[in-house]
């Protein structure tokens, strides 16, 4: 499944726009998600250190602190790490549909400021299992994902198909 493109006067748009409500909802949607899984991970290592996330074709960009007690939303406009790509591809992140060492080495996810702590949380997340990341969601918002997981895998798997055919 492929994300339409975000139109440029929108990414625009978004991008004039100030980050700090994209980030509560960034953070509260983190602590949701993903937080009751998270949280038994060693995070001594980032806190009071900022990060944010760019999603580059939407101009999008949030800013957070990973703390004890999870994710926060962070006024600040400058991180320590910053993680960039496109929507599609930190949808296929999220839904473990792309390994982001591969995206990291097609520089298709950039890892730019304090790229040892970027590797360092991306490794931690990275050994987490999907289901575990989700069982804080509600069931219809954990069921919804896991069908648009299944979808974007068929798609994933009709197109390398297709790749390998012509070529």
């Amino acid at each position: 499944m492929r994300f339409p493109a975000f139109p440029q006067p929108l990414a625009k748009l978004v991008a004039r726009l100030p980050p700090l409500p994209a980030s509560f909802a960034f953070a509260g949607a983190c602590n949701l998600a993903a937080w009751p899984a998270l949280r038994g991970l060693d995070w001594s290592a980032t806190h009071g250190r900022h990060f944010c996330v760019h999603v580059r074709d939407l101009g999008a960009r949030v800013f957070f602190s990973i703390q004890a007690n999870g994710f926060h939303a962070d006024h600040r406009r400058e991180a320590d790490v910053t993680f960039t790509a496109t929507a599609q591809d930190f949808a296929r992140l999220a839904l473990r549909l792309e390994d982001p060492d591969t995206l990291f080495f097609n520089r298709r996810l950039m890892i730019e400021g304090d790229t040892d702590l970027g590797l360092r949380v991306k490794n931690m997340l990275d050994g987490m299992e999907l289901d575990d990341l989700g069982r804080g969601l509600p069931f219809p918002l954990r069921r919804g994902l896991a069908m648009l997981r299944e979808r974007m895998q068929r798609e994933l798997a009709a197109s390398s198909t297709l790749r390998v055919a012509s070529s």
